[in-house]
């Protein structure tokens, strides 16, 4: 395995993928560039100069292999993951490095977890799926939260954004993933009641008391794998669902010198154990632009030592959550029992 500082982007000239290969130069990383779009790739490289592209595809698993000779992990940006997720961590295992991804889908994550944890042991590998905004951020959040407690009864997470503007890759995940949602209930994964039920929740401001409606992302799955909780939940304010689901509403634009967009949120995770209460909650700005620290930190992490284990893990089982939340400067933060 490479022990140098070469990571390969797959999908690096998404919206997404922009994100990360630019926090990982700053880091001072080397970013290779790939994916299965030569013209894009090109362009990719016109922003980036001096950046090695290389060109693959996940129907072509020689591609693949060469993609990653020499690098010491691959962070996974091309959705929709149930499509790309295991080529490329089939690919990962063949080359024995790390993989992460940022998957918002619940169904590929579990995939990965079921198929992949022997192996991944085995090559002596880190795989962490959903190192983003949705299911990352919370995971960690409720893991810190969690804090020396055992277990938990429940675990909720609340998520208000001022609006969205979906990418080109949402919609075509959107539309790709068919399968029911999941959440925890009685200590086990099941599907989410239909209709979903609905709530309100209380943020600090500019939210304030928001509308919510149950919408569970891969953090159900990340966290039913490392914490025993009897009920996990999540909700969505409404508001940002309606420009999700409206066909016209534009992609993100940039609204700053790093290419964020002027979208604004808030995560809370609540747990509850005993009749007592834990909080977590962070704020910050751009839910895509926010997971390049996220991932980067996470493979930073793992190539320093500090990641906690080989194999499939979850991002709140790998790492020192309350740590590594805090080494974010994008990220306002507070906890609070009760």
């Amino acid at each position: 395995m490479s022990t140098d500082r070469t990571v390969v982007v797959y999908g690096a000239y998404g919206h997404t993928g922009r994100f990360v290969v630019a926090e990982l130069l700053e880091r001072g990383w080397i970013p290779v560039l790939s994916g299965r779009d030569a013209g894009k790739l090109a362009a990719l490289g016109d922003a980036f100069p001096g950046l090695e592209r290389r060109l693959a595809s996940v129907e072509d698993p020689a591609s693949l292999d060469r993609a990653l000779a020499g690098a010491m992990g691959v962070i996974n940006c091309a959705g929709p993951f149930l499509d790309s997720g295991t080529p490329m961590i089939e690919a990962a295992l063949r080359a024995r490095i790390h993989y992460l991804d940022v998957s918002a889908e619940q169904q590929a994550v579990l995939e990965v977890f079921e198929r992949f944890s022997g192996a991944a042991k085995t090559a002596a590998v880190t795989v962490i799926p959903a190192m983003a905004f949705y299911g990352g951020l919370a995971d960690l959040l409720a893991t810190a939260a969690l804090g020396d407690w055992p277990d938990a009864e429940a675990i909720e997470t609340a998520v208000a954004l001022d609006s969205w503007h979906p990418t080109a890759g949402t919609r075509l995940t959107g539309a790709r993933n068919h399968y029911r949602r999941l959440v925890v209930a009685g200590g086990k994964l099941e599907p989410l009641a239909d209709p979903p039920p609905s709530r309100q929740w209380t943020f600090p401001a500019p939210f304030g008391t928001q509308d919510m409606i149950a919408l569970p992302f891969s953090e159900i799955v990340t966290l039913s794998r490392h914490v025993r909780s009897a009920e996990v939940h999540s909700y969505l304010n409404l508001a940002p669902l309606k420009d999700l689901r409206d066909p016209h509403t534009p992609p993100p634009a940039p609204a700053d010198a790093h290419g964020r967009s002027a979208q604004t949120f808030a995560i809370e995770t609540r747990v509850r154990r005993g009749g007592q209460t834990r909080r977590a909650l962070a704020l910050g700005r751009d839910i895509y632009a926010i997971t390049a620290p996220l991932v980067v930190e996470a493979i930073q992490r793992i190539g320093d030592g500090r990641g906690k284990a080989n194999g499939v893990v979850a991002p709140g089982e790998a790492f020192d959550a309350r740590d590594f939340l805090e080494s974010l400067p994008a990220l306002r933060l507070a906890f609070a029992d009760g």
